[in-house]
């Protein structure tokens, strides 16, 4: 039990520890100390949703569909090319009034952006859908499987929570514009990044 936990909690980590546009946003967010609870929670719980989706085998839902990994990729750049053009404006523009003084948006907005993060990444269905669930399969009884499942969830929640609320750490760095333009600049260039990613996986399987 506790090694199949163990696996499940390193696998789980080990796919959400790379720097992505849901946790560039996760980090921005937890700089500005905007709504950091409620983001977390949405992050990890949508993760814990589809590992679960995943171990209980329903990974055979995206292969019904194989145009579904193409059509994800797409809207997925799309909403990314949109939302980095956005940050190298406000790098350009330098107004960071709002984010020196506190201001925050709404927690509608904040959790939506979240949503098209997670929901709109096809890396995401992959990675707990595809290959958790794939991993899972290594487990002989239903019991061992749900608990390297709970495994990976524990790395979802511990990731966010953590990524979220150390930022603020990084919090009397970021009492400049200049701060904060190189940090906009540095998540624009992350997102059009894995924005190309998506575009060249999509249209080479095409």
């Amino acid at each position: 039990m506790i090694g199949a936990g163990l696996t499940g909690f390193a696998t789980g980590f080990s796919l959400i520890l790379a720097i992505g546009a849901q946790n560039a946003f996760v980090l921005r967010q937890g700089l500005l100390r905007q709504h950091v609870f409620w983001l977390c929670l949405f992050c990890a719980g949508s993760d814990a949703l589809l590992i679960a989706a995943g171990v209980a085998g329903f990974s055979a839902l995206v292969s019904a569909w194989p145009a579904l990994p193409q059509v994800m990729s797409l809207a997925g750049a799309a909403f990314l090319i949109v939302y980095g053009l956005l940050r190298f404006r406000e790098a350009w523009q330098g107004s960071y009034a709002m984010e020196l003084d506190g201001q925050s948006r709404s927690l509608g907005k904040t959790i939506a952006i979240a949503a098209a993060f997670t929901w709109l990444n096809p890396h995401v269905y992959l990675d707990t859908l595809g290959l958790i669930g794939a991993i899972s399969t290594g487990f002989e009884g239903a019991a061992l499987k749900w608990v390297f499942g709970a495994g990976a969830v524990i790395a979802s929640f511990t990731f966010f929570f953590g990524l979220g609320y150390g930022a603020r750490l990084l919090a009397p760095v970021m009492q400049s514009p200049r701060a904060w333009r190189v940090l906009d600049v540095i998540i624009g260039v992350v997102m059009w990044a894995i924005a190309t990613k998506l575009l060249t996986s999509a249209f080479s399987g095409a």
